[in-house]
């Protein structure tokens, strides 16, 4: 099985490796930066050096491949998927980009490919479970999930740390988050409604709206549904700031005589404080709920995550969180254990409890543990 990934990122080269490790894989990896595929040089991977941009140039080199694994920043998500199943690939997908995946639903029918999309921890396993959940209920009455990345260690100003690039992050920072209220689609922006929320091994959080629901608004019918952004203390007023000082604006301001667009400029300057550097630790915290009705039961279940930087691979927990999860899907997608044609998003992989079984024994083999609980709220009167 001949699988290649693209994005040589702090996600995209730990996913190559693991899937390296894998048998009967033979695994390339493809990207701009010849420094970025520099870090996996004394590993059995193939490197390639192309900008995933040049569409044809994409072409030409997916017809070598049985497989794509595509990890690039989220401004190249959805024209990258397209020009892949355009190719006719099966393809995992983690790139978080701000478009609708679902008109591509006819495009990777027509091709006869399987295009799993937003395969990582949120959305992805945020997803996979909710699914999961809501497909052993009744009826789903409220969906809440909280997720977060975090440095392990606190540092001024920021206390705030990422394997993404400042763009991908700014973005939830500024995309309107999509929430549902009373079974309907509305949007609220994003950054607002802050919380305090006290999370077992990291203390109290803040947690503000985001727009991390992405399909889930569109497949489970639940009531009310809302994804929130996990940071320390004091992280939201400081992006709140920059917001309405203009630096993330995407409209080009005239600075000494050279056109200049705030939002990339801000990225760059962010990149030296968020960027994690090799050696710093890094945590992730997820919490989903999933409430609703069983029979003459409310039920809830509670889905939780707490990861850490693994000392051993060196991985961060984001990236390992985020990218075992395409990983592993990718596995059973090569094995023939993901039968679907079309657009699959990870709450369609929820629905069936032997693949929800698989993907979290793969993960539990690479460390990353979720644990699960079902509590009895109340018995509906007759």
């Amino acid at each position: 099985m001949r699988i290649v990934v693209l994005g040589a990122g702090l996600v995209g080269s730990p996913m190559a490796l693991d899937l390296s490790a894998q048998a009967g894989f033979d695994v390339t990896l493809l990207d701009r930066d010849k420094n970025a595929l520099q870090k996996v040089a004394h590993f059995p991977i193939t490197t390639v050096e192309m900008d995933v941009s040049d569409t044809t140039a994409l072409k030409n080199i997916l017809a070598k491949f049985d497989l794509v694994v595509s990890a690039v920043p989220g401004f190249l998500g959805y024209s990258t998927l397209k020009t892949i199943i355009e190719a006719g690939k099966n393809v995992v997908d983690i790139a978080f980009f701000p478009e609708d995946p679902f008109p591509l639903s006819q495009l990777a029918l027509d091709r006869e490919v399987t295009a799993i999309v937003d395969c990582g921890v949120a959305p992805g396993m945020s997803h996979i479970l909710t699914g999961s959940a809501a497909a052993q209920l009744d009826s789903v009455e409220t969906v809440r999930i909280l997720v977060g990345g975090l440095p392990q260690v606190r540092s001024w100003p920021f206390e705030y740390k990422a394997v993404f690039s400042p763009l991908d992050v700014i973005e939830e920072y500024t995309r309107p988050a999509r929430v549902v209220i009373n079974g309907k689609v509305v949007e609220k922006r994003a950054l607002s409604e802050v919380e305090r929320i006290s999370f077992d091994g990291v203390g109290t959080l803040e947690a503000f709206n985001s727009d991390g629901l992405r399909t889930l608004a569109k497949t489970i019918p639940a009531r009310d549904m809302a994804e929130k952004t996990l940071r320390y203390p004091g992280h939201v007023q400081l992006m709140e700031v920059l917001r309405h000082s203009g630096f993330f604006s995407k409209e080009s301001k005239l600075v000494n005589g050279q056109m200049v667009t705030p939002l990339d400029l801000t990225a760059v300057l962010l990149q030296k404080d968020w960027k994690l550097q090799s050696g710093e630790k890094d945590l992730t915290a997820m919490r989903i709920t999933v409430e609703g009705l069983k029979g003459e039961k409310k039920l809830r279940h509670t889905y939780e995550l707490l990861d850490f930087y693994d000392e051993k691979s060196r991985v961060h927990s984001m990236a390992r969180v985020t990218g075992y999860t395409a990983t592993v899907v990718a596995g059973l997608l090569a094995e023939g254990k993901i039968i679907p044609k079309g657009l699959v998003v990870p709450e369609y992989l929820g629905a069936f409890p032997e693949t929800v079984d698989a993907i979290l024994k793969g993960l539990d083999e690479r460390g990353v543990h979720y644990s699960e609980k079902v509590e009895e709220l109340s018995k509906i009167s007759k």
